[in-house]
């Protein structure tokens, strides 16, 4: 088994706290839990993940560093099911559901949302009937009126800063980096997972969008959500302050602790946690 280093400032004793908050707050019932156990994956039959531990829960928000290369986006399509991707052991665990053989159209159902750091163009599909259709499949229970979806869908397009003219257009075809990534929290507005994973949400992003992304974040973030910030610089954390920040090298986290291990990388980089692990 490698060793996993813990880097922590007062962190602990927050967090104790806040705990103890939720047990005693008799309006939270269930907070939704996804669990990470042991993965190990492949793709091209290169094994990228080995052995991956994490658990998130409700309420949390986690960042997950690394250097280039060391698997971070590679868990990120894994956890959603990308069909690239092989699972090599390990489980994937959302409230107790095993989803680890399941499809990425199952895992989306259970709650399960991924950010792509790079998203793709489908042309000749709306952006509205897309978002529609994805909706349904989600909360096939919802029988609000087509009106009234396209309703909410317009309050969150003008707050990540897209143009009502979007609906209209063959999704992400012809939007710039900044407007894929708008687009993908408009899908985590609308969709509402239980837990969400953001893939280098921050890239492609100007200050001013950026600020509007991390709004539309924290307006979102509540007891029942939990979020996986996927990043390898400190950026976006500077508005989105993670409890938990984590660090992934050559496919395993190394290393845990609390925002004030982001600040240190930020100034001294990888280097130091390189010669630790």
């Amino acid at each position: 088994m490698h060793e996993r280093y813990i880097y922590f400032s007062q962190f602990r004793h927050k967090k104790v706290f806040k705990y103890n908050l939720l047990i005693c707050n008799k309006k939270v019932q269930h907070l939704p839990e996804l669990i990470i156990n042991n993965l190990s994956a492949s793709v091209e039959g290169k094994q990228i993940l080995k052995g991956v531990n994490l658990t998130v829960r409700g309420g949390e928000i986690h960042a997950l560093m690394g250097p280039n290369g060391a698997g971070k986006s590679t868990l990120g399509n894994v956890l959603i099911g990308h069909p690239n991707y092989v699972i090599n052991g390990g489980s994937i665990i959302l409230d107790g559901k095993d989803l680890t053989g399941k499809t990425p159209e199952e895992r989306a159902r259970a709650g399960l949302f991924l950010a792509f750091q790079s998203p793709v163009a489908v042309v000749g599909v709306k952006l509205s009937a897309f978002m529609r259709a994805a909706y349904k499949q989600v909360h096939p229970e919802d029988k609000s009126k087509l009106s009234e979806f396209y309703d909410r869908m317009k309050i969150h397009m003008k707050k990540v800063g897209l143009d009502e003219s979007f609906m209209s257009r063959s999704v992400n075809d012809g939007f710039s980096g900044g407007e894929r990534k708008r687009f993908e929290i408009l899908q985590m507005m609308i969709l509402r997972p239980k837990i969400v994973v953001l893939d280098e949400i921050d890239s492609g992003l100007d200050v001013d969008a950026l600020k509007l992304v991390a709004e539309e974040i924290k307006e979102y973030y509540s007891q029942e959500v939990g979020f996986l910030i996927i990043t390898h610089y400190q950026r976006i954390l500077k508005d989105i302050e993670p409890e938990f920040v984590h660090i992934l090298k050559d496919g395993k986290i190394v290393m845990d602790g609390d925002n004030s291990l982001s600040l240190r990388i930020e100034e001294e980089g990888y280097d130091w946690i390189k010669n630790t692990a």
